[in-house]
């Protein structure tokens, strides 16, 4: 290890999807000074809308804006010596790495752009399933034979060593495609402190920090359910990794930028987005009950107690497949007898646009009338009516949005449409995702360098198959012997939900430590079902993160296969956590009152 890199790294996120804040490049560049800028472009959802796009025009298939981005500020990059990481690449990551060179000749200044190749296993897929690859679906176990729908992309989850050699080998700026969201920062850090493929608590802890920092302004207070405690809510900045040579991390900000770093909204992003104390990375098992945070001063939170193990023999496989057509048209209802209104609309729909050729439909109220309303809006609810079908005819504006047009005038008082809004021009691809899995040795990492090299990454020497379902028991009941008072679950606790494929998962923490004990207890699986009555039929799977007072849950199925073709409105299951804090619950008056001390 050489000795100037003993500090810690400091790798800054400027992304944290694709549609994030297009000003944040610029702003990480007028921030605190970093080593590592780090962009997450790709999710599930992106990927599926991304699909068909790419498949009609392979020639592009990469994030465009981030080209608009970094062009600004490539003589900065150069004259500061930072090197940028980033899935922009996305299906493509050599034509975005040929506009880089192209842009970065333009701007006079020299700087190495690098790509990762690999992930993309759409060119191989018969020959993969010919081998006899099965691509077994990681929630149901079934092989992707049985799937009745053919895949128009592949992309295998890579680690990071392709980031690290690639690194090593010189590269300022390195274009990836689908390589997990924490590897742009475990690469980095592997990178940085020279660490070795089996520094597996190092590794670890690299990934952590990977996590927390991946959706950008989520760890500064973004998405955050104690928002009102946040200074500067209204525009959070971006954070920063610190990670030292033991894969301990401290998480921060840029000084300049509003919002705040705290145990709490880091809290929020470890138990995001995961199934359960075994994080598992293409490099790395992480295990994340052993994940300690501490308030380390103003917007510094420490992360320390990361312990790894190897990873698994398998890597997981984003594939996507058309499986038809999809429409969705709102409409409101407005005054008294708003549930008979609905029911009333809600049949006539059915009967104007059910039938031959459309597969589901789903109308659903939103929302509630106010008990006394002060102005129209309070006393109006928005009607969301969704359908799919396997040909587009049948959803065409005539023969959908036309025919429930045509009930205006035969149909309840105080239905309309917003006739300001943007007119419903068609039905939309509907997109299918199934989650595989595929030996890691199957998959062929590669690093492209600037002057061609080619330099294959080696899968991992050591795996180690996942341990069974870790599962808490239930809690033992909880006897509270002091008082209690019917109030919402949100007064004494936060909660944070996402998606994983099909799976919404939910986690929630006490926003005090003293009502740890309550919570853990309170929070049953049977309890959960009550709160979320549309799961009581699902697999819910429930863990607990003792070090983060946290209750963890796995609604599996919530979000049907994925969150690209589901018919919720929150299809991707991002508002499950706050309608969980809205539920009453009997809560000891006593904790109650230390959070309103």
């Amino acid at each position: 290890m050489q000795e100037t890199n003993r500090r810690p790294v400091r790798i800054a996120n400027f992304s944290g999807y694709y549609g994030d804040r297009y000003s944040a490049f610029d702003e990480v560049m007028a921030g605190d000074p970093v080593d590592v800028l780090m962009g997450d472009y790709l999710a599930e959802i992106t990927l599926a809308s991304m699909s068909p796009l790419y498949t009609k025009d392979s020639s592009k298939g990469y994030i465009t804006y981030f080209l608009r981005q970094i062009r600004p500020h490539l003589a900065a990059l150069a004259e500061r010596g930072l090197k940028v990481v980033t899935n922009a690449g996305a299906f493509n990551p050599e034509a975005l790495a040929n506009a880089l060179r192209e842009a970065i000749a333009e701007a006079g200044v020299t700087l190495q752009v690098a790509h990762v190749e690999g992930d993309n296993l759409q060119p191989r897929l018969a020959e993969l399933r010919a081998s006899g690859q099965l691509l077994e679906n990681l929630d149901t176990g079934e092989p992707l034979s049985s799937w009745g729908a053919e895949p128009i992309s592949a992309h295998a989850y890579l680690g990071g060593w392709g980031i690290a050699t690639a690194l090593r080998e010189g590269a300022d700026i390195v274009v990836c495609g689908r390589v997990t969201d924490a590897s742009l920062t475990a690469g980095p850090a592997a990178w940085w402190h020279e660490w070795g493929t089996e520094d597996w608590d190092r590794l670890a802890g690299a990934v952590v920090a990977g996590h927390i920092i991946e959706c950008g302004p989520h760890a500064v207070g973004g998405n955050f359910s104690g928002f009102t405690g946040i200074p500067g809510a209204h525009r959070p900045g971006f954070p920063i990794a610190e990670v030292a040579a033991d894969g301990s991390s401290v998480i921060t900000k840029h000084g300049r930028d509003l919002g705040a770093v705290t145990v709490d909204t880091v809290t929020a992003q470890l138990v995001y987005e995961i199934q359960g104390p075994r994080y598992l990375n293409p490099d790395v098992t992480v295990h994340l009950d052993t994940v300690r945070l501490s308030q380390a001063g103003p917007d510094r939170v420490r992360v320390t107690g990361t312990t790894g193990s190897p990873p698994p023999p398998t890597t997981k496989v984003a594939l996507f497949a058309p499986i038809g057509h999809q429409i969705v048209l709102t409409v409101y209802l407005t005054g008294l007898d708003i549930e008979e209104k609905y029911e009333l609309l809600r049949s006539q729909i059915r009967d104007q646009v059910a039938g031959p050729g459309v597969d589901e439909l789903d109308v659903s109220i939103i929302g509630t009338v106010a008990a006394d309303p002060q102005s129209q809006w309070e006393a109006t609810v928005p009607v969301r009516i969704m359908a799919t079908a396997r040909e587009r005819e049948p959803l065409e504006y005539a023969n959908f949005a036309g025919r429930i047009g045509g009930l205006f005038l035969c149909s309840v008082p105080g239905f309309y449409y917003d006739t300001g809004a943007q007119r419903v021009t068609g039905p939309q691809p509907r997109i299918e995702y199934w989650p595989g899995l595929l030996p890691m040795a199957a998959v062929e990492h590669e690093v492209v360098l600037a002057d061609g090299r080619r330099i294959a990454v080696a899968p991992p020497a050591v795996t180690q198959l996942p341990e069974g379902r870790p599962v808490h028991a239930e809690p033992d009941p909880y006897a509270w012997t002091g008082a209690t008072e019917r109030a919402p679950l949100g007064r004494v606790a936060h909660a944070r939900s996402g998606d994983k494929g099909g799976n919404s998962n939910v986690g929630i923490w006490a926003a005090d430590p003293a009502a740890w004990p309550w919570l853990r207890c309170a929070l049953s699986t049977d309890e959960l079902r009550r709160m979320v009555p549309e799961a009581k039929d699902l697999d819910i799977v429930r863990h607990e993160f003792p070090q983060l007072h946290a209750v963890h849950f796995v609604l599996r199925g919530l979000l049907g296969t994925g969150g690209s073709s589901n018919l919720r409105a929150d299809q991707v299951g991002k508002a499950v956590g706050e309608y969980i804090r809205t539920r009453v619950m009997d809560i000891p008056v006593e904790l109650l009152a230390r959070r309103e001390a």
